[in-house]
């Protein structure tokens, strides 16, 4: 029998770990960009780029230190936004919604967050309230597990072809998966 992993929760799993932060990138979404790197995911994709990301004590402890030197880092004009990568972030909420959050009241919506997902847009619908949560702070998600069969490095922001690139808000007011349409790519 397969393990559903929408019934999986950031309790189960998440150590609140971070394995590592790169501020001002260019390859983690559109625009410059700071990457918070979240330590853990059980979804072990055959072919990850980011294997020892997938041990939830993988790096060190997620810091205010951390949290406040982001929000600095994102404070320079040139930088877009923030991304979520790891691991998985949406199994490790207690550090993601609560930067979020901060991002949010700190910049509303004037940068936007990113975060890549092994998650399905179907799974996380079904999903616990602090995923659909952390969805509500989100502006787009790169969604699925990467499939190695699939892999396309022509892709733009993505891995592998069953991967969308969905515009979150628009997708949560509509109740259907818009596909992001901001940037241009495959």
């Amino acid at each position: 029998m397969a393990i559903d992993p929408v019934a999986w929760t950031s309790d189960q799993f998440s150590k609140h770990y971070i394995a590592d932060y790169k501020p001002y990138n260019f390859v983690d979404g559109e625009g410059v960009r700071c990457s918070i790197y979240v330590s853990g995911c059980p979804f072990a994709c055959k072919g990850c780029y980011n294997k020892a990301a997938q041990n939830f004590t993988y790096g060190k402890p997620y810091s205010k230190e951390l949290e406040d030197r982001i929000v600095e880092d994102l404070k320079a004009e040139y930088c877009q936004g923030l991304t979520l990568l790891g691991g998985e972030p949406f199994l490790n909420t207690g550090v993601t919604i609560q930067l979020c959050r901060r991002i949010r009241q700190e910049f509303g919506f004037a940068k936007d967050i990113w975060s890549w997902t092994g998650y399905t847009w179907d799974e996380l619908m079904r999903g616990t309230e602090d995923k659909q949560e952390l969805l509500t702070y989100l502006d787009v998600i790169v969604d699925g597990r990467f499939e190695l069969d699939k892999k396309d490095l022509s892709l733009a922001f993505r891995g592998s072809s069953n991967q969308k690139i969905i515009d979150v808000q628009q997708s949560l007011k509509t109740n259907t998966v818009k596909l992001w349409h901001n940037g241009d790519y495959k």
